[in-house]
């Protein structure tokens, strides 16, 4: 093994050497530079929620918030259900589900490093736990989701926790789906959906 690692290396002195350092250096920036635009729109699509959405008319919503008194109140009021805003100069989107309710929840989304491979996610629930997501690669400008970090201690658990956020943008921009995925003891318990319509 020793003796083939030496022939390599006298393969590739001088020129051949440069040549496949540059080579190496232009693999890893463009692999690099190609995640790191993945992550970059993904975090670009989440800008454009900016703003401020109200929950969708009743016969739009699924599951349980359509049986839910507190989202009931709020179309009837057509008050905020969903607000997206903008913080530390554009570096974090937070999302904040069900403003000044009891059921108020927030959501901070931001690039994972200076890079933009990926884009993070915590959530903090009702549940009070604080699960750590990150960006799925295949979501679209239209589709983002966001998956349970499984390096994290939580996603790991048994714990009812937030176990993935999708969020579904149609309507030019005008409607969103969002649905929370929560797991418990290791496996999928329930979907919590609303619709919202931008406001």
């Amino acid at each position: 093994m020793i003796e083939l690692a030496h022939v390599i290396i006298l393969k590739i002195k001088g020129k051949k050497l440069k040549t496949t350092l540059v080579f190496l250096i232009i693999t890893v920036f463009f692999g690099v530079s190609s995640v790191a635009d993945e992550g970059r729109e993904i975090y670009d699509s989440m800008k454009k929620l900016k703003g401020e959405w109200v929950l969708s008319d009743l016969q739009k919503q699924e599951g349980k918030a359509k049986k839910d008194k507190l989202v009931l109140s709020l179309i009837s009021a057509g008050a905020t259900g969903m607000h997206f805003k903008l913080i530390g100069r554009s570096s974090t989107v937070q999302e904040i589900l069900l403003p000044t309710t009891k059921k108020e929840m927030m959501s901070m989304y931001h690039c994972k490093d200076e890079w933009c491979e990926d884009v993070k996610a915590t959530h903090y629930c009702v549940k009070q736990n604080q699960p750590e997501l990150l960006a799925d690669e295949d979501s679209t400008e239209n589709v983002i989701i966001y998956n349970c970090d499984m390096t994290t201690e939580l996603c790991q658990s048994d714990a009812d926790h937030v176990h993935k956020i999708k969020h579904e943008i149609s309507d030019d921009g005008k409607h969103l789906k969002t649905t929370y995925t929560s797991w418990k003891y290791g496996e999928y318990l329930d979907d919590l959906i609303y619709h919202f319509d931008r406001k």
